[in-house]
């Protein structure tokens, strides 16, 4: 469980998979691996890009299992919980806890676009049934809701709302979201889209959960250390490198799912998990 301020890289992992019920274990190890030795400061399972809702609650309970015991403590684990059904994201959570993670991810509840107060209402009841701290988790391109500004700021007043990955791609919305930390400074503020990274931690973000981070770990710790110390020269150098694997890697096709497709063809040509 964490203890303290979450801050650093946290790549939302890829699900390799061999078929639509069956996880690539050896893809898996390789890849648990390869980011561990990019020095990243967490794994972020069953997310956007680890395609979290298409899994089979098995499957999801394997991946996490799995992942745990090899990464064994050495960095946090956080697992995605967004579902439609609160019971289900309530068990996973659970089942999360029971195999050593350190905390949950919550996007909003899709398919039924929740009201502001009823946000609140979901967030604080997933923090008070399970043992995680919760990280939300702002992506209206997906659940077709927008965490208001004073939503995640009453829910950030919870001790058990640890922080947000936002992924909005709005930095307007980010910067006010970024303000929070003036009231609590533990509450951690992490920018989703890669191209955003350097600014966004120059602003005063803790950190990225970077998709081309399971391409190239140490190129986003990189950037994010020298945002850290406000390198701008070597922010522009090492931002630059990224558009550029956004460019190469993102843009092939016209589907919404093109990105993922891009990802795990460019782990598969590096040899590490299979095409599916």
């Amino acid at each position: 469980m964490l203890k303290k301020t979450l801050r650093g890289v946290v790549p939302p992992m890829v699900t390799p998979l061999l078929n639509n019920d069956t996880l690539d274990v050896k893809g898996t190890e390789r890849l648990v691996d390869h980011l561990l030795k990019g020095e990243v400061a967490g794994l972020f399972l069953l997310g956007t890009t680890g395609e979290g809702t298409n899994l089979s609650p098995v499957l999801r309970d394997e991946l996490v299992s799995r992942v745990c015991s090899q990464v064994a403590g050495r960095v946090p684990v956080l697992v995605g919980v967004s579902d439609t059904d609160f019971s289900e994201s309530l068990r996973l959570a659970k089942r999360a806890a029971e195999l050593g993670a350190s905390a949950v991810v919550a996007a909003a509840p899709f398919y039924f676009a929740l009201g502001q107060m009823e946000l609140v209402a979901y967030y604080t009841r997933l923090a008070e049934r399970q043992p995680l701290p919760v990280f939300l988790y702002n992506m209206p391109s997906h659940v077709k809701v927008m965490l208001d500004i004073e939503t995640v700021r009453v829910l950030a007043r919870n001790p058990k709302i640890f922080g947000i990955k936002d992924s909005s791609a709005n930095i307007a919305y980010f910067n006010n979201i970024r303000r929070i930390k003036n009231e609590r400074a533990s509450f951690s503020v992490f920018m989703g889209p890669d191209e955003a990274l350097g600014e966004a931690v120059l602003l005063g973000a803790d950190g990225g959960v970077c998709s081309g981070a399971n391409l190239f770990p140490r190129l986003f710790v990189d950037l994010w250390r020298a945002a850290q110390a406000c390198n701008i020269d070597r922010v522009r150098e090492l931002q630059e490198r990224v558009l550029r694997v956004d460019e190469a890697v993102y843009t092939m096709g016209r589907d919404a799912t093109r990105y993922v497709k891009g990802l795990k063809c460019a782990l598969n040509l590096m040899g590490f998990v299979t095409t599916r």
